[in-house]
C-alpha cells in the first residue's frame, strides 16, 4: 500500500510540484477563453479546471495527466446557454459526470483499444495544428516586441534544459519573460486583458432548474454529446500520455473519474471538462509524471487566484503563447508526415481524413468518429475475400478448401464458388482455413447445402472450429453430413 502510494504520488516530488505549478499557469487563459467561448462567466471556467484537475488527480486512471475545461465541451454548451440559461448548463454537467459514471462502471473504456493508430495520428496531428493556430488570435495587431518575447520564450524553453533541468523550461520563460515585459514596460496584452479575475472560491451550488420530464429532454442530448466528448478526448489523451511515457493506464477508472469531477464541478460552479492534450504535454514535458502534478496543477491554480490574481493580471500573452506553440510542435508527429509515403495508402488516407475533418469542424470527436469509419470500412473492403482451392479425390468426392472469412460481406462470392451442375455426388467443404462468424455466413451454408441437394449430392462441412460449429447448430444448420 505505502509502495503503491509512493509510486503514484511521491515518486517523482520536486518535478511534479514545478510541472503543475507550470501548468497552472498556462490553463489560465484557456480557461478563461473557453468561458468567453460558451458565454459565461470568466471564473466559470476557472472553478471547473480546478474542480475538475483536483479530483482526476485522485479519481482518474492516468496519473500526470490534466484534465480541465475544454474548448471541445465547451461548443456543445454554447446553445444550451445561449437558449436556457446557464443554471441548465450546470445541470446537463452533471448529468453528463452521471452517464460518464455508469459508462465506466459498465467498462466501456475497453473500447478505446478499436480505435486504430491511423486515427490516434491524426488525433494528435489535428490537435497540434488547432493548437498552433489558436495561439495566432495574439498576434493581431501586436507590436514587434509580442513577436520577440514570443521568440524568446521558445528560446528558453528549448536551450534550458541543456544547461540546467533544475526547473521546467516553461516555467522558467514565463516566470523570465514576464519579468522582462514589466521592466521595459511593454504595451502588451495580458492575462487580465483576456476576462474578470475575481479573488472569490468556488461554492456548492444546486441548479436552479426544474425537476421534470421536461427539463430532462433539454438536457439529455447535449449531456449525452459531452458524456461521449468527453470519454473519448480522455481516452485518446490518456492512450497517447502512455505512449510518451511508456506506461499503462486504466481507461475503465479514468471514465469514472472524469464522471465523479463533472458532477462535482457542476455542484460548484463550473462547466464540464475532460482531459487536455495540450496541458499534458506541457506536464510530460515539465517533468510531470505522477498524480502529485495533477493535483498541483488544479490547487496551485485556485491559490493563484485567490493569493495572486494582481501578479496573474500582469502575466503576458506573450509568454503563454510561446509556450502553446511549443506544444503545438511537440504534440504533432512529424515523423507521422515524414513516413507518410511507407504507410498503407488505407492507413494514410485515414489519417488525412481524420484531420481534416478536425480542422473543418473544429470538433475531435467528429473526426475521430469519422476516422474509425472509414477504418472499419477499409477493413471490411481487405476481409470480404473468400477464395476455394479444388482438389478431386477419385471420380465421385470433390473438396472444396476455403480460405477467407465467411461472413456478411463475403457470403455472395461463397455461394458462387462452386460448380453445382459438373460437380461430383460427393462434396466436400473444408473450413479449416476459414471462419464462420454470423448468421449470414450460415444461411449461405444453408442455400449452399440446399442447392447440392436439389441436384441429388451430399455435401460434407468438416475443419469447422469450436466457434463455427457453435453458432452453426444456434442457428439450425445440423445433418447427419456435418463433421
Amino acid at each position: 500500500m505505502l509502495f503503491n502510494l509512493r509510486q503514484t504520488w511521491f515518486s517523482n516530488t520536486r518535478n511534479d510540484i514545478l510541472s503543475g505549478i507550470t501548468v497552472a499557469l498556462a490553463l489560465i487563459p484557456e480557461s478563461i477563453a473557453f468561458s468567453l467561448m460558451v458565454g459565461v462567466d470568466p471564473m466559470v471556467g476557472i472553478y471547473a479546471s480546478f474542480c475538475i484537475a483536483v479530483i482526476t488527480a485522485f479519481a482518474g486512471g492516468r496519473p500526470g495527466m490534466i484534465s480541465a475545461a475544454t474548448g471541445a465541451m465547451a461548443l456543445i454548451m454554447v446553445s444550451l446557454v445561449d437558449k436556457h440559461g446557464i443554471e441548465y448548463m450546470f445541470a446537463a454537467t452533471i448529468l453528463a459526470g452521471v452517464l460518464q459514471f455508469i459508462m465506466g462502471a459498465l467498462k466501456l473504456g475497453r473500447f478505446i483499444q478499436f480505435v486504430p493508430h491511423s486515427v490516434m495520428l491524426g488525433f494528435v496531428n489535428a490537435l497540434g495544428i488547432l493548437i498552433f493556430t489558436t495561439q495566432l488570435v495574439h498576434f493581431v495587431g501586436a507590436s514587434w516586441i509580442m513577436y520577440a518575447l514570443v521568440g524568446l520564450t521558445l528560446l528558453i524553453i528549448y536551450i534550458l534544459p541543456k544547461y540546467t533541468k533544475a526547473i521546467p523550461s516553461p516555467l522558467a520563460a514565463i516566470i523570465i519573460v514576464s519579468l522582462i515585459a514589466i521592466a521595459i514596460g511593454a504595451d502588451l496584452k495580458t492575462v487580465g486583458d483576456m476576462g474578470k479575475i475575481e479573488s472569490v472560491m468556488p461554492f456548492f451550488h444546486l441548479p436552479d432548474v426544474l425537476l421534470s420530464f421536461d427539463t430532462l429532454a433539454i438536457l439529455f442530448p447535449y449531456s449525452f454529446s459531452l458524456a461521449i466528448v468527453g470519454i473519448l478526448e480522455s481516452l485518446l489523451t490518456a492512450s497517447v500520455i502512455d505512449e510518451i511515457t511508456d506506461t499503462t493506464s486504466n481507461k475503465n477508472r479514468e471514465v469514472r473519474g472524469q464522471g465523479i469531477a463533472n458532477i462535482v464541478t457542476g455542484f460548484f460552479g463550473g462547466m464540464a471538462g475532460c482531459a487536455l492534450i495540450g496541458q499534458s504535454v506541457v506536464n510530460m514535458k515539465s517533468g510531470g509524471r505522477t498524480r502529485l502534478s495533477t493535483l498541483v496543477a488544479g490547487a496551485f491554480l485556485l491559490f493563484l487566484i485567490l493569493a495572486l490574481s494582481d501578479m496573474v493580471r500582469a502575466i503576458p500573452m506573450a509568454a503563454l503563447v510561446g509556450v502553446m506553440i511549443m506544444v503545438a510542435i511537440s504534440t504533432f508527429d512529424w515523423k507521422s508526415v515524414l513516413h507518410l509515403h511507407r504507410a498503407p495508402r488505407t492507413d494514410a488516407f485515414t489519417m488525412i481524413v481524420t484531420v481534416i475533418i478536425v480542422l473543418v469542424t473544429h470538433d475531435l470527436s467528429k473526426g475521430v468518429m469519422a476516422g474509425v469509419v472509414l477504418s472499419a470500412l477499409f477493413f471490411a473492403w481487405k476481409i470480404a475475400k473468400i477464395k476455394a482451392s479444388v482438389k478431386l479425390d477419385g471420380a465421385n468426392v470433390k473438396t472444396y478448401t476455403l480460405r477467407g472469412q465467411l461472413f456478411f460481406g463475403t457470403t455472395t462470392s461463397f455461394v458462387n464458388l462452386f460448380d453445382y451442375m459438373n460437380d461430383p455426388q460427393a462434396i466436400v467443404l473444408d473450413f479449416s482455413g476459414s471462419h464462420v462468424w454470423d448468421q449470414s455466413a450460415v444461411t449461405a451454408m444453408t442455400k449452399v447445402k440446399a442447392k447440392y441437394e436439389l441436384l441429388g449430392k451430399q455435401v460434407s462441412f468438416i475443419g469447422l472450429n469450436e466457434e463455427s460449429q457453435t453458432i452453426i447448430h444456434r442457428t439450425g444448420l445440423t445433418s447427419s453430413s456435418d463433421h
